[in-house]
C-alpha cells in the first residue's frame, strides 16, 4: 500500500487501546499549553497576535493571551508563540517538535468544530505519530540538509489531526495539498523564523483539511510521488518507517524538555550537573557529543539569550557558575554576555563522538589540581508516566505559578475544552 494510503487510513480508523499513548498526548497537551503561556511575553508573540486580530475573520479559535480568530490564524500564531521559548518537547526518531505543529492544528479546528477535549487528545495523538512516521519515512539526510521537520513533517501531521476532527475528508487530498505547502529551514535556528516554523506547520494542517473537506484536489501521491516531496526533499522513503502503524506507537517516546535550551544540551547539562562541581574547582570541560549536534546548538561565542540556548559552552558555564538552566530569565541577552559566563566557556571544548546516540553526552571535567571527573547521561533512559507529570508539574509551576499550573494540569486532564481554551486565553 502506498504511503499516502497508510496514513490516509489511519487519519481516519476508529482509534481502539493507545491507553498510555493517549496519557502521554495528555503530558505533551499539558507542557504544550504551560509552554505557550510563557510564551505570551516574548516580543514574536506581541506580533503575531497584532497581526492576526488586525487582520480580523471569524471568531473560530482562541488565541494565547485571549482573543478569537479564524481556525487557521490561531493555528499558525499558536504554533509560534508555544515553541517562542524552545521549552517543548522533542522526539529524537523525528528530529523535531511535535506538539508545536500538530497540537495549534488540533485546538483549532476542534474549537471551530466543537469537538469535545476527547476529540482533541485522539486527534492530536493521530497526528504527532504520523508527524513521527513522516520524520522517520523521510530519514536523516533530509534534516541533515537543512530541512526543519517540526515544519515538514510536522505539517503532514498537522494536517492528519485537523482532517481527523473535521471527519468527511478525502486525507489523501489533505495532504497532498500539505506536501505542496510543507516547509521550513534549520537555517533559522536562533531568530524568530525557527518558531514560526511551527506556526506555519499549523497552519497548513487547518487550511490543507479545510480545503480537501470543501472539495478542493491535488495529487494525492504528491509525497511519495515523481517530483513529489519526498524525492524533491531528499527524503529517503524508509521502508520501515510505516510498520506497526495502528498498533505499535512511536509518539509515547517523546521527550519534555526540563532545561530551558535546545535538547540537544540536555544530556550534557544532566552529565556535568552530577557532578556536583563549580567554576573555582575546574580548569577545563571537555564535552563529547553526537556529531549532528554541532550544526544544531554548538554556538561557541552566543551574544544574545535566544543564541545562548544553542550553545555548549555557555550551558556549562552556567551550570558551573550555579546558574539554574531550568529558568528561562536565564537564558538573556544580558547573562550572554556576563563576563564571568564568557571566561568560563572559554575553557569548554566540544567534541564529536559517533559512538553516542543523539541522547548521550560525555562529560569529562579537568580539575585545577590536575585530576579529572567523567560523567555520562542518557536521555533515553525509561522514566514513568507519574515521574514524568510530576516534573512537568513542577516546570509548569516555574513558568506560570503553582496556581495557574494547578488549573492547567486539572483542565488537561478533564474534558471540557472550553474550560482548557479559556486557561489559553488567561482565563
Amino acid at each position: 500500500m502506498p504511503l499516502e494510503s497508510h496514513l490516509s487510513e489511519f487519519t481516519l480508523a476508529p482509534l481502539t487501546g493507545a491507553k498510555d499513548a493517549r496519557a502521554m498526548m495528555r503530558l505533551s497537551l499539558f507542557d504544550w499549553a504551560a509552554c505557550g503561556l510563557a510564551g505570551v511575553a516574548e516580543p514574536l508573540a506581541a506580533i503575531l497576535r497584532d497581526k492576526a486580530l488586525a487582520e480580523g475573520g471569524a471568531a473560530q479559535a482562541t488565541l494565547f493571551g485571549g482573543r478569537r480568530v479564524p481556525a487557521r490564524a490561531a493555528a499558525q500564531v499558536n504554533g509560534a508563540i508555544s515553541h517562542a521559548l524552545d521549552y517543548d518537547d522533542t522526539h529524537f526518531a523525528h528530529i523535531g517538535h511535535t506538539s508545536v505543529g500538530v497540537v495549534p492544528a488540533a485546538l483549532a479546528v476542534a474549537e471551530r468544530e466543537g469537538a469535545d477535549m476527547a476529540g482533541l487528545v485522539d486527534a492530536a495523538l493521530i497526528g504527532s505519530e504520523g508527524a513521527v512516521r513522516v520524520g522517520v519515512w523521510l530519514g536523516r539526510n533530509h534534516y541533515e540538509t537543512g530541512f526543519h521537520q517540526t515544519a515538514t513533517a510536522g505539517a503532514l501531521g498537522a494536517t492528519m489531526a485537523a482532517a481527523r476532527l473535521i471527519g468527511q475528508v478525502r486525507a489523501e487530498m489533505a495532504l497532498g495539498l500539505a506536501s505542496t505547502r510543507a516547509a521550513g529551514l534549520k537555517s533559522q535556528f536562533g531568530t524568530m523564523g525557527k518558531p514560526w516554523n511551527a506556526g506555519l506547520a499549523a497552519e497548513t494542517g487547518v487550511e490543507c483539511a479545510t480545503l480537501a473537506a470543501l472539495g478542493f484536489t491535488s495529487n494525492p501521491s504528491d509525497m511519495s510521488g515523481v517530483q513529489g516531496f519526498g524525492p524533491t526533499h531528499h527524503g529517503a522513503a524508509e521502508a520501515e518507517a510505516l510498520e506497526g502503524l495502528g498498533q505499535d506507537w512511536l509518539f509515547p517516546q517523546v521527550s519534555h524538555k526540563f532545561h530551558a535550551c535546545c535538547h540537544g544540551l540536555h544530556a550534557t547539562i544532566e552529565a556535568l550537573g552530577s557532578l556536583e562541581l563549580t567554576a573555582a574547582q575546574v580548569d577545563r570541560v571537555e564535552v563529547r557529543t553526537h556529531p549532528r549536534w554541532l550544526k544544531v546548538c554548538n554556538k561557541p561565542a552566543p551574544q544574545t539569550g535566544l543564541e545562548a540556548k544553542f550553545s555548549y559552552a555557555h550551558v556549562v558555564a552556567m551550570v558551573l557558575a550555579g546558574v539554574e538552566t531550568s529558568a528561562i530569565r536565564n537564558f538573556s541577552d544580558a547573562l550572554a554576555q556576563r563576563p564571568d559566563l564568557v571566561a568560563i566557556r572559554d575553557r569548554v571544548t566540544v567534541v564529536t563522538d559517533s559512538t553516542l546516540s543523539e541522547m548521550q553526552a560525555v562529560v569529562t571535567a579537568t580539575l585545577t589540581d590536575g585530576t579529572a571527573r567523567t560523567a555520562r547521561h542518557d536521555l533515553d533512559a525509561p522514566i514513568s508516566l507519574d515521574a514524568r507529570g510530576d516534573k512537568l508539574r513542577r516546570k509548569a509551576a516555574g513558568l506560570l505559578g503553582a496556581e495557574r499550573a494547578d488549573a492547567l494540569w486539572a483542565a488537561s486532564m478533564g474534558d471540557d475544552l472550553a474550560a482548557f481554551a479559556g486557561l489559553l486565553a488567561g482565563g
